[in-house]
């Protein structure tokens, strides 16, 4: 089967992450359309060959990736004579596939995917990613999918393009949930380098060796790979925002009582990202946690 013998592939969402795999889709995978609510996005992709829709109508395929910050914004997609509903049904797509590549709830994915099921014929994949933009770029992404495993299989050449690990997880909300696992151990690990990174400058040592020893040693992690420089140079702009890890972990402490789980560290990290939020630092890269923690250590110096 040629690359073009392959299911017709769109991907919705231009954004940090969108827009690296869709390069990744356009180079290794064939034909692509794109969707973006801000069309010059879309548009400069064209070099590559892409397809730009100018509407969810218009880039109704037999798969349709979404890479987008909550599942109402894929909801949104969906309704109304310019949605992906309508876009599947005028091109006579009877089972399309929509891949929700986005960081959602477990149990909301789930039954999104039963009742877009049952009224559309929509299947659904929940599968979030990992690696980071640069993991996007080069197409390392680990990708954790829940849902049926023949339409895992229909979009796994795509999957391929992206990521260097893919694992079926279980049925729907099981690419959810592996997610939230994986978001402790990123917030938990950007939480504890702010608090050592903040330690050694307190204590007199240069953070850039510091930085280099950590790297070095049993502490290393591919945050400290991707982002060790925010640290160093405190430049918190752009990145996986402060807001967006908040938002995960409020998944994380949903699924934790689901499962009737108590998670005290995850706890106190949430408390410290509604910190974040709230002083106004939630549109930052989330290593942007050192200030906040900072700042209590200010507070306890002035009082």
């Amino acid at each position: 089967m040629s690359r073009y013998d392959r299911p017709s592939l769109a991907l919705l969402g231009l954004g940090p992450m969108g827009e690296p795999m869709a390069r990744r889709l356009l180079n290794g995978y064939g034909e692509l359309t794109v969707w973006n609510r801000t069309v010059s996005k879309a548009e400069a992709l064209t070099g590559l060959g892409a397809r730009v829709a100018r509407s969810p109508l218009e880039a109704a395929a037999d798969v349709v990736l979404t890479v987008l910050p909550d599942l109402s914004h894929v909801e949104s997609l969906l309704p109304g004579e310019e949605g992906l509903i309508a876009g599947w049904s005028a091109k006579g797509i009877a089972r399309p596939i929509l891949v929700v590549h986005g960081t959602v709830s477990p149990g909301a994915v789930a039954a999104f995917g039963e009742r877009i099921l049952r009224d559309h014929g929509v299947r659904v994949l929940d599968a979030p990613v990992s690696g980071g933009t640069v993991g996007a770029e080069n197409g390392t992404l680990s990708i954790m999918v829940g849902g049926d495993e023949n339409a895992l299989r229909s979009v796994t050449p795509a999957f391929q393009v992206m990521g260097s690990t893919i694992r079926h997880m279980g049925p729907g909300g099981s690419g959810a949930l592996a997610k939230a696992c994986n978001q402790i151990v990123v917030a938990g690990t950007v939480t504890a380098v702010s608090e050592a990174m903040l330690l050694a400058r307190g204590g007199g040592l240069d953070p850039s060796v510091m930085l280099e020893l950590l790297r070095g040693g049993l502490a290393d992690s591919e945050v400290l790979r991707q982002k060790g420089h925010r640290w160093i140079d405190s430049d918190f702009t752009g990145g996986g925002s402060g807001k967006n890890q908040l938002k995960d972990l409020n998944f994380v402490l949903g699924a934790a009582t689901a499962a009737h789980l108590e998670l005290p560290m995850s706890k106190i990290i949430r408390s410290l990202f509604e910190e974040m939020v709230a002083r106004g630092d939630g549109a930052l890269d989330h290593t942007g946690i050192v200030r906040t923690i900072a700042q209590r250590s200010n507070a306890l110096s002035d009082a």
